[in-house]
């Protein structure tokens, strides 16, 4: 990623629009942003942060700081950056909401958020995305990183890229989480738990499920009697129960045999009596039937007569039958006939109370010529109508418009003495806000003096305990040192001690060679050992490591404090906090003032507003009265005219309308006159002709009368019952006299003694007892071993079934908890530890390759893995490698300028294994903020040489420092200044830029 130019307007302590070339750094590949302190240098880096993503590093509140406190209400705020990815230049406009005068009515209004995404093709700039959330997922897509990792990798911001350095375990995991979205190992680590508990879920209920069948089989056994006096309890175990089970099923199958027997047996006994019982009863039952025959023959030769006059009476109903139609449609035309009379009598009354209706046809012609004449006069009623409201209309707003216009005039007029004592009041206060930048510099010299006072009083406590501590170290140090002297010299005494006790009298000497020893050395006290040398040894020297830290501790905290005493000016805490104190109160005033100036302006150019428009308004009105009152004299002209055809039209009647009504009411009562005379001419014609063809068929039937026909004439049903009942009692009587001889010839000489047939049925019943008995038996036998032997195939599978969860739970379980970091995970490091473990190391073995030039080779970072206390995250830890001590220190115990050395090496690594891990996009503009101040010149010669390597490859550098030693080795610089009046600008180095 390569950046081009870079555009900010009102943003931040920008007014106006400052622009940056980044393409003129490409030669030197270092740049310098340079300028005092709250300038605005780091605000370039939010300009950057902001047009990418929206957000800048510095802020946790979102955008609402980013707009220029300078801007007047009126001014723009916007940013705006070109920059190169993959090939592809890009261009990216955004502006944060704020509020800006409203174009109607006064006040502010809310100017929405925005986002514009274009890119360059063919030298044109083409519309990629115009809206906030598709400019940021479009942005997403073409970055490849997010907003933290962009910060992370790019803008190195101040006091922030230090931070993962020094972080705990737990911190440093969270910020490689998010670096390199792990997350999902986490999930897969909560996934492998889930199923962890599901397999244990299950095989409790495997096991759950096993004991609960097993109870109910042996309730079934028990409650068949199925069982023994030893069969295991419900305390046994699982196997015992199941085998106690398999005995019962053995027993249940048992019984079944038995009781098929003892069926097979009931059954031939009863098949037996019941044959005897069936013959009796069948012989008994013909006899009866037979007299049954007898009686049923006699009833049927005795309805004969009824039968035979039912037959006749059909006859004359089907005779009757073929006259009913025509009888039917006389009566239909009769009553027809009669109900047209009574509609003629109506309408002829309607009429007699209107007028004569010896003419219908002239009178219904002259009215419907009426009714056509009002009609068209009826248009030209509502006409009327609609102009006198119209009319009253213009009258009211003639009347408000005239009313307006004197309202208007009135309020123009007392505009100009309004506006003159504005502005007296404007000019009064725009002399205030001029004094505010000259108050806004002296209240940031007094906040870096309280700053420098309040750093001053923790110095000194921290220079005092630094000295009292190298005092505690040297004191510790001379104590080893003669301590150690102590040990060497009995040592030295001890060896002649020792030499002493091996001589002989007569013998030479190992030392001397003498055979006299005359004065012996005495061996007092306990020997010295190598061991206690040796840790004295190792006493004395950790003892000096002591001393040189606790000096060099002590030195950097008197270099501290002589810095901050020189920041302060020699003033107390007390003087410098009197001192902001009063530049806090000048600044209010003069932001007060300025204040009032923009409302003073704004008012001016409502109170202008104002005037132009009540003179817009007033001309408005005036051609509005004029147009009112010429539309007014054309409708009095039009209303007259209208209101004479009115007139006319109506007649006697009120309006026309009601004239229209009344003469359509009578000629509707005419024609339904009319229609009436026609309608019974038709209905009495019609019952003629039914009356005279009724009397033609009269006198070919059967009947003298109709009254005779009526008579004899029968309903459907009543007809299809009689002649049902005549056809039923024929086929009755030929059955009856069939099968009274049939039984007859059957039953020939049989007799049946009634005792026999009850002695038969009751050894049929008895038999046919002891067979159910015997069936219920073998069904319940057969249930009991049935459902046993089910229940024993339930248990069995659930056996079966918990043998195969049990060994799929111990294989989730094992991974479940070596993915967790549990027993048999030695490290107690989870799946996603481990992960980010191994990008660290990377991480770290990319830093060293610069650390180790920064730091002359003293300073080494080391990946720790070592298990944590407490449940802290094991696997994350970096320790720094000594090489003057040759032992590994916490990054803690690094002093400022060494803290930012590692940090800075470990930030440049994250760069890189980030940068490959987020799709390998090239890094071409990079930016450092602040930090250097803490390194001596040598240290700073070194970074710089580091930086310097960076630009490899046409990468830029840009590097914000107030150090005046890199003003000197950068030429290539920008520089931010604060203007007399408060905002501030940007100065690009001219010849760069040439």
């Amino acid at each position: 990623m390569k950046l081009h130019r870079l555009e900010m307007t009102g943003f931040g302590p920008f007014r106006e629009t400052q622009v940056i070339d980044f393409d003129a750094f490409d030669r030197e590949g270092v740049f310098l942003i340079s300028g005092r302190t709250g300038a605005g240098k780091s605000s370039i880096l939010d300009g950057v942060s902001f047009a990418l993503y929206g957000s800048v590093p510095r802020y946790d509140g979102g955008d609402k700081r980013l707009r220029s406190d300078h801007c007047f209400l009126g001014d723009p705020t916007e940013v705006r950056l070109e920059f190169t990815v993959g090939g592809t230049r890009w261009r990216v406009t955004r502006a944060p909401e704020y509020d800006r005068p409203a174009q109607r009515g006064g006040g502010l209004t809310p100017e929405k958020a925005r986002a514009e995404v274009e890119e360059l093709v063919a030298g044109t700039w083409v519309g990629r995305a115009a809206r906030l959330r598709d400019a940021g997922e479009l942005l997403s897509e073409i970055l490849g990183v997010n907003a933290q990792q962009f910060q992370q990798v790019i803008l190195l911001a101040q006091n922030k890229f230090s931070r993962f350095l020094l972080a705990g375990n737990n911190e440093r995991q969270h910020l490689l989480r998010t670096l390199f979205g792990t997350q999902r190992f986490e999930k897969y680590r909560d996934d492998l738990e889930q199923r962890r508990r599901a397999a244990q879920a299950e095989l409790d209920e495997g096991g759950t499920t096993a004991r609960t069948l097993l109870d109910v089989a042996e309730r079934h056994v028990a409650a068949n009697g199925i069982g023994s006096d030893d069969d295991a309890g419900e305390t046994a175990d699982l196997d015992t129960r199941r085998a106690a089970v398999a005995v019962a099923v053995q027993r249940a199958d048992y019984r079944v045999e038995a009781r098929g027997h003892e069926r097979a047996a009931a059954d031939a006994a009863a098949t037996a009596a019941a044959a005897v019982y069936r013959d009796l009863v069948a012989r008994a039952e013909r006899l009866t039937e037979l007299a049954a025959a007898r009686a049923e023959l006699d009833r049927l030769d005795a309805e004969t007569a009824d039968v035979t006059a039912d037959r006749a009476r059909l006859e004359l109903a089907r005779a009757a039958a073929v006259l009913q139609p025509v009888m039917d449609a006389a009566d239909r035309a009769t009553a027809a006939e009669a109900a047209a009379t009574i509609d003629l009598e109506a309408a002829r009354a309607a009429w007699q109370a209107d007028g004569d209706d010896d003419d219908l046809d002239r009178v219904i012609d002259e009215l419907t010529a009426a009714i056509s004449r009002a009609d068209a006069a009826l248009a030209v009623e509502r006409e009327l109508q609609t102009r006198t409201e119209s009319h009253a209309r213009r009258i009211i707003d003639l009347t408000d418009a005239e009313a307006a216009l004197g309202a208007i005039e009135t309020a123009a007029a007392a505009l100009p003495e309004r506006r003159s004592a504005v502005e007296a009041a404007l000019v009064t206060a725009r002399a205030g806000s001029a004094r505010l930048a000259d108050a806004q510099a002296a209240h940031a010299r007094a906040v870096a003096a309280v700053a420098a006072s309040g750093e001053v009083e923790s110095l000194t406590a921290v220079a005092a305990e630094a000295d009292a501590t190298h005092l505690r170290a040297a004191d510790a140090d001379q104590a080893a040192a003669t301590a150690l002297a102590e040990l060497l010299r009995r040592r030295l005494d001890g060896y002649a001690g020792e030499l002493a006790a091996a001589l002989v009298d007569g013998e030479a000497c190992a030392v001397c060679g003498s055979t006299a020893h005359p004065a012996p050395a005495v061996h007092t006290g306990e020997p010295v050992t190598d061991d206690a040398l040796a840790d004295a040894e190792v006493a004395r020297d950790a003892a000096a490591s002591a001393t040189r830290t606790a000096a060099e501790t002590a030195r950097t905290a008197r270099e501290r404090l002589a810095a901050g005493l020189a920041r302060s000016g020699g003033r107390t805490i007390e003087q410098a906090r009197d001192d902001l104190a009063a530049a806090e109160a000048a600044v209010d005033t003069a932001l007060a003032a300025q204040t009032d100036a923009q409302r003073h302006t704004d008012e001016l150019a409502q109170l202008d507003a104002l005037a132009a428009d009540a003179r817009s308004e007033a001309a408005a009105l005036r051609d509005r009265i004029a147009s009112l009152r010429e539309a007014q004299a054309v409708d009095a002209a039009a209303i007259a005219t209208a209101q004479a055809a009115v007139d006319d039209a109506r007649g006697e009647q009120p309006t026309v309308a009601a004239r229209l009504a009344d003469d359509t009411a009578r000629r509707d009562v005419a024609r339904a006159l009319r229609t009436a005379r026609q309608a019974h001419a038709e209905r009495a014609s019609a019952a003629a002709e039914a009356a005279t063809l009724l009397g033609e068929r009269l006198a070919d039937s059967t009947f003298a009368t109709v009254d005779d026909a009526r008579a004899a004439a029968l309903g459907a049903s009543e007809q299809h019952a009689i002649e049902a009942r005549v056809t039923e009692h024929a086929a009755a009587l030929a059955a009856a006299k069939g099968r009274a001889l049939d039984l007859e010839l059957q039953t020939a000489g049989d007799r049946i003694d009634p005792e026999a047939v009850t002695t038969a049925a009751d050894a049929a019943a008895a038999a046919e007892a002891a067979r159910s008995a015997a069936i219920a038996a073998l069904a319940d036998a057969t249930t009991a071993a049935t459902t046993l032997r089910h229940h024993l195939d339930r248990v069995d599978a659930a056996l079966a079934a918990m043998a195969g969860r049990a060994a799929a739970a111990a294989t989730v379980a094992r991974l479940a908890d070596t993915v967790a970091g549990r027993e048999p995970n030695t490290r107690k490091m989870d799946l996603e530890t481990f992960v980010l473990a191994a990008e660290l190391e990377e991480i770290v073995a990319a830093a060293n390759v610069r650390l180790a030039e920064m730091s002359s080779g003293r300073f080494t970072l080391h990946h720790s893995d070592a298990r944590q206390a407490r449940g802290a995250a094991s696997g994350l830890g970096i320790d720094v490698l000594d090489a003057h001590t040759g032992k590994l220190r916490s990054p803690q115990s690094l002093s400022g300028g060494e803290t930012f050395l590692a940090s800075l090496a470990l930030a440049l690594g994250l760069a890189e294994v980030v940068t490959s891990r987020a799709g390998g996009i090239r890094l071409d503009t990079l930016f450092v903020d602040e930090g250097f101040g803490s390194l001596d010149p040598e240290t700073l010669e070194l970074a710089m040489r580091t930086l310097d390597e960076l630009r490899a490859g046409g990468r830029v550098v840009g590097v914000i420092s107030h150090v005046e030693a890199m003003k000197e080795q950068i030429p290539a610089q920008l520089v931010v200044e604060a203007s007399p009046d408060g905002p501030s600008r940007i100065l690009q180095d001219a010849a760069v830029a040439s």
